[in-house]
């Protein structure tokens, strides 16, 4: 059973990570909105933070696995298996480079470093990496030799929404933007065909399925109920068809889901951005959104049937009583300031990971809502986030937890 996460709270010990790479670097002006950026990083601070963020999961007993380490591991194994991952990533990489995948695939296969292959595939390769083309195509003639032939994902470090473990199983996602697609095709292959998790973890959701979801709208909220965001990246229809997937196993504890309407805009994005749960009554969240928020208890009825039903109650009360619990504290991210709170709600306040009950890793930057939840007996560990903020993403989104106790 590598994979264990029926809670939000539960001490964590295993998690996946993306250290960023040369994918930051290769974004430029022309391409942000369409790689869903609003800035360009640096990429040297964003490492120095991101290693920051994994030092500090290390001194709190939490071993750290990365994402192109293990795809590497996975694809050493068997050099056909390493062709075919490169023949499917390149048919998900969209029309260019479809158009050049000879030259794509001539150039990756030939890479004997494994993991440097991998990176590659996330860092994007250009025009003047690959054999000359004709010089008569007029392809060849159009591109400048500094385009990218395959285009580098610079969401990748934001692990959390290629796919989500719930429970003992795994959803694997269909992204919202086609831009981040292949993000899956990683997840996939480990999962597959890594020798500790191939066979042994079942998938609730896969990307053929047409509905968008994605994991930063996934909170474990107990072992028996699930809450999932209604937002701008996932769809109603797609936690109907997670539901199904995951009432009919015989694995899956889960017996409900909570489907968590907010307002569809790119400011809130997922649940996760507006929501997170930092003890065991308590969470923060963005105020924003508590005169919007609709939720939604969604139960098995029948054989592959669901019923659904809108719930009445104000959003602290429908929490408290999904946790068992008597009551449980809303902490507004940037407090009675409505300033403050759009503000650090942008730069990620409400979006903190637990690493056990009451102990939380948060973006240094979002002063006024570390200090409130200190106020509330709540352990903040600062992580320096001047580059990582820039890709609209905080503690939660950059760590998938593997395995909670």
């Amino acid at each position: 059973m590598p994979i264990q996460v029926r809670s939000e709270i539960l001490p964590l010990k295993r998690v996946l990570l993306h250290r960023p790479g040369l994918e930051l670097e290769h974004l430029v002006p022309d391409t942000l909105e369409r790689l869903l950026f609003d800035d360009i990083p640096y990429l040297k601070g964003a490492q120095t933070e991101h290693d920051r963020f994994a030092e500090v999961l290390a001194q709190n007993n939490v071993e750290v696995v990365y994402l192109s380490e293990l795809v590497a591991e996975t694809l050493a194994r068997d050099a056909e298996l390493k062709r075919q991952f490169i023949r499917d990533f390149l048919k998900e990489s969209g029309a260019i480079a479809l158009r050049y995948r000879q030259e794509l695939f001539a150039y990756l296969d030939s890479m004997t470093d494994i993991h440097e292959m991998v990176l590659k595939t996330m860092g994007g390769v250009r025009f003047d990496e690959l054999a000359p083309g004709s010089k008569d195509a007029l392809t060849t003639l159009l591109h400048k030799r500094s385009d990218f032939a395959l285009e580098p994902i610079p969401n990748l470090y934001f692990t959390r929404d290629p796919f989500a473990c719930i429970g003992t199983g795994v959803a694997l996602n269909c992204m919202y933007s086609v831009t981040r697609s292949r993000e899956t095709l990683y997840g996939r292959y480990i999962l597959e065909h890594h020798p500790d998790y191939a066979g042994q973890v079942p998938l609730y959701y896969t990307p053929e399925l047409p509905f968008s979801i994605e994991g930063g709208d996934v909170l474990n909220l107990t072992a028996e109920t699930l809450a999932v965001g209604i937002s701008q990246r996932t769809m109603p229809e797609a936690i109907e068809c997670l539901a199904q997937n995951i009432f009919k196993s015989e694995t899956a504890a889960i017996n409900r889901i909570l489907a968590v309407s907010i307002p569809s805009m790119r400011a809130f994005m997922h649940l996760d951005t507006v929501l997170t749960q930092v003890d065991v009554d308590k969470f923060v969240i963005h105020p924003g959104i508590l005169s919007a928020v609709q939720v939604y208890e969604v139960l098995p009825d029948g054989k592959n049937g669901l019923t659904a039903r809108k719930l009445e109650q104000p959003l602290d009360q429908i929490l408290a009583k999904y946790l068992g619990l008597d009551r449980v504290t809303l902490i507004q991210c940037g407090g009675q300031d409505s300033i403050a709170s759009q503000r650090e709600q942008w730069n990620d306040g409400s979006n903190t990971l637990c690493l056990r009950p009451g102990v939380v890793v948060a973006y240094d930057r979002n002063n006024i809502t570390n200090a409130i939840l200190e106020d509330y007996g709540v352990e903040v560990l600062r992580i320096p986030s001047g580059e990582l903020s820039r890709g609209r993403g905080g503690p939660r989104c950059m760590s998938m937890p593997l395995w909670r106790e």
